[in-house]
């Protein structure tokens, strides 16, 4: 699902709301989400997961290609833990 089908199937959901007010909720929650993430901080939505940020250490990798060895930075890269009920509700039979 993409985010314009999120935001169409919460106005399907919600007739009362206006498309544009939706479109507007549900940009407003991500960008609340990659803000927090951008100072380092935890996103825990109960049930579904939590997003957080880790970091990668500085190394010294391989180019697939050539084979030559080639420094890598550190970096910081965004990581999701499933929470406990989406886990079981994927793994239901």
């Amino acid at each position: 699902m993409i985010r314009s089908e999120l935001i169409q199937k919460i106005s399907d959901d919600n007739p009362h709301l206006y498309q544009r007010d939706v479109e507007r909720i549900v940009n407003t929650i991500f960008e609340e989400i990659i803000g927090a993430m951008a100072r380092g901080d935890r996103v825990e939505l109960r049930g579904f997961g939590a997003f957080s940020v880790k970091k990668r250490d500085a190394r010294v990798g391989r180019n697939p290609r050539t084979g030559e060895s080639v420094n890598v930075e550190e970096k910081h890269v965004p990581f999701f833990k499933t929470g406990k009920l989406l886990r079981d509700r994927l793994n239901e039979e």
